[in-house]
């Protein structure tokens, strides 16, 4: 009992010293708390606000595979399939929202003019305003120099250089900044939220990617309708190109026997050849005419359709470190490692004795 009494005054004394020995290093310490206090103060001066676009639209739901029945029989035997699978079903759901976040995607929206300059692009505007362009020039830096990105530059010819870039780039946009989630779950609204230190690229870089990615979207679940609708088309007028020459080779026939003997039947072959055709082609043209009307009707339901909701809009909101908290943070961050060091200071001395 009385070594458990002796053991819990030792530590009281060791505590005593420690208090002692802190109070003694007061002044160091405040010292440190006043320095990190300005320090939080010029650091929250200094950093630039951090700006936030949000961009949010309404996805048209997938929809189940659907067939029109057996009045695309005909279209069948000209090689068109107008009720097979559907092709969005790789671009639904979780998948368009990693197609947000693609190299591709984010790449196409860096290479898109700015709407206040056509001839500047967002990757170049985003090089200048975070200074990258002055650092080359200082470093002289031959290829980084002549680095550019201009408008409507083919994406097949870049260099090494600009490929590295851009990919420097897109991983600088899409690690932190770029945050793409469906508002609510199981629904069809997308939120698209961008951050950055630029407000003019905040708010062009989250428009220009959305826009992209709708329209390669569109595109993409479409695909599949819109080709067999052309196809249709094609041959619908080259049936009715057909027709229209069977119809003159008619009245050729006809004009070339007017008058003819009655009794002369042969002369007539030419003449009923060219009616059987044009009776075939207008029986073609007609079926014909019919599934161009019903691939139309795919093309439309294949077309899935992506409403915006809400856009960026000037001023956009942005966060920035107010200078009480700067301070706060400053004065702690080094009050606390000055504990830390007098701490060390003590613990080394205690063993050297």
């Amino acid at each position: 009992m009385a070594e458990k009494e002796l053991t819990l005054k030792e530590i009281l004394l060791e505590i005593g010293v420690w208090k002692t020995y802190f109070w003694s290093t007061k002044k160091f310490i405040l010292l440190f708390i006043g320095i990190g206090f300005l320090a939080g103060i010029g650091y929250s001066f200094y950093k630039k606000p951090i700006y936030k676009a949000t961009l949010t639209f309404a996805l048209e739901d997938e929809k189940a595979n659907s067939s029109l029945g057996g009045a695309l029989g005909i279209a069948s035997q000209f090689g068109v399939d107008l009720g097979g699978a559907k092709g969005g079903g790789a671009f639904s759901g979780p998948n368009l929202l990693e197609l947000m976040k693609s190299r591709v995607m984010v790449e196409k929206a860096l290479l898109a003019s700015l709407p206040s300059d056509s001839k500047k692009t967002l990757a170049d505007y985003y090089i200048e305003q975070n200074g990258w362009r002055d650092n080359w020039n200082e470093d002289n830096n031959e290829k980084l120099k002549k680095c550019t990105f201009p408008v409507g530059a083919d994406r097949k010819k870049f260099t090494q250089t600009q490929d590295s870039i851009l990919g420097i780039i897109h991983k600088a946009l899409t690690e932190k900044a770029l945050n793409v989630e469906r508002k609510v779950k199981l629904t069809t609204i997308i939120s698209v939220e961008f951050s950055n230190t630029d407000e003019l690229f905040t708010k062009y870089f989250t428009e220009a990617l959305t826009q992209n990615v709708s329209q390669f979207y569109i595109e993409t679940r479409s695909k599949k309708a819109r080709k067999n609708y052309e196809i249709l088309k094609r041959q619908t007028d080259s049936v009715r190109g057909e027709l229209g020459y069977a119809i003159k080779g008619v009245a050729v026939s006809n004009d070339a026997v007017f008058g003819l003997n009655p009794a002369m039947n042969v002369k007539r072959v030419p003449s009923v050849n060219r009616q059987v055709d044009v009776q075939a082609n207008t029986a073609i043209l007609t079926e014909l005419v019919k599934n161009l009307e019903l691939a139309k009707v795919d093309l439309r339901k294949e077309t899935p359709l992506i409403q915006i909701i809400d856009t960026p809009i000037l001023p956009l909101p942005f966060e920035k470190i107010s200078f009480l908290k700067g301070g706060v943070i400053g004065a702690f961050i080094f009050g606390f490692f000055a504990i830390l060091y007098v701490a060390a200071k003590k613990y080394w001395q205690d063993l050297m004795h």
